[in-house]
């Protein structure tokens, strides 16, 4: 079981650090969210500061919307990160569900799904090396990887499940054990109905928080504040591990369901807290 860590947003200062840190610790993966009518950093920008300092941890948005952004240039940008880093960069993705983000971006709330399923062809087309179409060519350069930087899709409707087997490399769940079983199934099924190889990788998440009790407090302050506008800020947060057995037990749950990676993200600043979750992996 691969284990990553997910960095706070409000201290963006502070993340060289928490990317060193865990650079030395067992961590596999850096994990970094997006918004856009929110305090926190971007994230393909934040990664490439965070890949120089880096050497062999992946660096992967958590998830990023791809359709607040410009087709073109999103692949352009997820290429150029992929071959800075060395082939480092998993892009997860979804569609994103909060007006604010889409009014400020002008794009179509209604239509965002559609929106980025046109956007997943077209930049495995991109990425492939071939050209954009009517008057453009290719754009590069070329990724690392063959074909793109591994995908992972997020979401918990059936379409977006079925958009794991269509477009991506894996799922990225952030649902707790407790209905996450259901989900991995649904993807898994959907995979083989499509004919994919081998199998999804999937990679789930769990918020956590360890140290003293104003750790814990900002914690949960700041993931309340991140969820306000969604209607499930109190639920969130209750799900939030807080002590060691309580995290080392969804690490646990999560492999008995057969993920291959779970990402322990943060929403408290404190640094401390990498070596803290290191030392109890």
């Amino acid at each position: 079981m691969h284990v990553g860590l997910g960095l706070p947003v409000t201290d963006p200062e502070s993340l060289l650090d928490w990317a060193t840190r865990a650079e030395a610790g067992p961590f596999t993966t850096l994990g970094l969210l997006d918004r856009l009518v929110y305090d926190n950093p971007e994230p393909l920008v934040t990664l490439g500061v965070l890949a120089g300092a880096t050497t062999r941890i992946r660096l992967q948005t958590e998830v990023l919307l791809p359709p607040l952004r410009a087709t073109a240039l999103l692949a352009k940008q997820a290429a150029t990160l992929d071959r800075l880093s060395g082939g480092r960069f998993v892009l997860g993705v979804g569609i994103g569900g909060r007006a604010d983000d889409h009014a400020a971006a002008g794009t179509d709330l209604r239509t965002r799904g559609r929106r980025m399923d046109e956007q997943l062809a077209a930049m495995r087309r991109l990425w492939s090396g071939e050209p954009y179409g009517p008057g453009a060519g290719p754009i590069g350069p070329a990724p690392a990887r063959p074909g793109g930087p591994e995908v992972l899709v997020g979401g918990f409707k059936p379409r977006a499940l079925d958009r794991v087997a269509r477009w991506g490399d894996g799922f990225l769940a952030a649902a707790p054990p407790s209905w996450a079983g259901g989900l991995f199934d649904t993807v898994r099924t959907a995979w083989k109905e499509h004919g994919r190889a081998g199998a999804p990788r999937i990679v789930a998440q769990v918020s956590v928080a360890v140290g003293p009790e104003r750790v814990v407090e900002e914690a949960k302050a700041a993931m309340g504040a991140y969820y306000a506008s969604s209607g499930v800020a109190e639920y969130m947060v209750s799900g939030m591990r807080t002590t060691p057995g309580a995290i080392r037990d969804a690490i646990a749950e999560f492999g008995e369901l057969g993920a291959d990676e779970v990402m322990l993200y943060c929403f408290g600043r404190d640094p401390e807290q990498v070596d803290r979750l290191a030392g109890l992996l």
